[in-house]
């Protein structure tokens, strides 16, 4: 056999291995596969370990990719409408898909329980200490408060500027994040998971986030495998630099041919 086929056969054989790992082929990886089988390769073997490994199930698996592909840090489009269409497969309901957006969409929160702390010090410093903790809540701030915890079942601390400060604001942030939890399409445990993971996510890194809904996911049953698993999952994010920037690559190699040849 020539170095041709034989190459042409590898290439044959690793997407075949990768349908079979992962449960689909995407004509994304096509370039990758032609241009560095090599690298292909690799990346197939390491995103299947929680695929051939794993305890969570394949419809979970692929709410994990949804929920990091459709997070505001990243919307990579092609990778959501890929993993909705796997869910699907696997089995996943609307309702529950649509929770797994719910989910997702109230990344925006962390501008507030970032910046919080550092408007905290800034007035301390300025001698303009708003004394938060000296102040008692009033009966519509308990009530939201309550809400919260009755809805999502923890209250971190860093929520309580919000709560004195902007109490409106909080209410209906309350309202927004408890959505899913109202829907009830997903278990408790499932939930959590994907805030770890688009906490923990490459394109986030929210560790504060991270830690409270690992804590919760625990509370709920988690184990340390499905912790491991979904941090697996999600810790594969770095390849759409890949099937983002190939097709460029292809395309500037297609032009340069074509240049020559004219």
């Amino acid at each position: 056999m020539d170095m041709a086929k034989k190459l042409d056969a590898r290439r044959a054989k690793l997407k075949r291995e990768f349908t079979k790992n992962r449960g689909y082929w995407s004509e994304l990886w096509e370039d990758v596969l032609d241009l560095s089988p090599d690298y292909f390769e690799a990346y197939k073997d390491l995103s299947s370990v929680p695929w051939k490994s794993g305890t969570l199930a394949p419809k979970v698996k692929e709410f994990v990719y949804v929920a990091i592909d459709a997070a505001t840090t990243h919307l990579y489009n092609k990778g959501t409408r890929i993993h909705i269409a796997n869910a699907l497969r696997h089995g996943a309901t609307k309702d529950e898909l649509m929770e797994v957006l719910m989910i997702a969409s109230v990344l925006g929160i962390h501008t507030m329980t970032d910046s919080l702390p550092i408007m905290m010090d800034v007035l301390k410093e300025a001698g303009k200490d708003p004394n938060l903790a000296a102040r008692k809540l009033t009966a519509k701030q308990k009530a939201i408060k309550e809400e919260f915890v009755k809805n999502r079942g923890f209250w971190p601390a860093v929520f309580e500027p919000i709560l004195h400060l902007a109490p409106d604001y909080f209410k209906a942030y309350t309202d927004l994040s408890s959505a899913p939890w109202k829907v009830g399409a997903l278990e408790p445990k499932v939930r959590e998971l994907l805030y770890v993971a688009i906490d923990a996510s490459t394109t986030h890194l929210y560790n504060a986030g991270t830690k409270t809904h690992m804590a919760n996911a625990v509370k709920y049953g988690a184990t340390a495998e499905e912790i491991m698993e979904v941090l697996m999952l999600t810790s594969v994010l770095g390849i759409h630099t890949i099937t983002e920037s190939v097709p460029i690559l292809v395309e500037e190699l297609t032009k340069q041919e074509e240049e020559k040849g004219s």
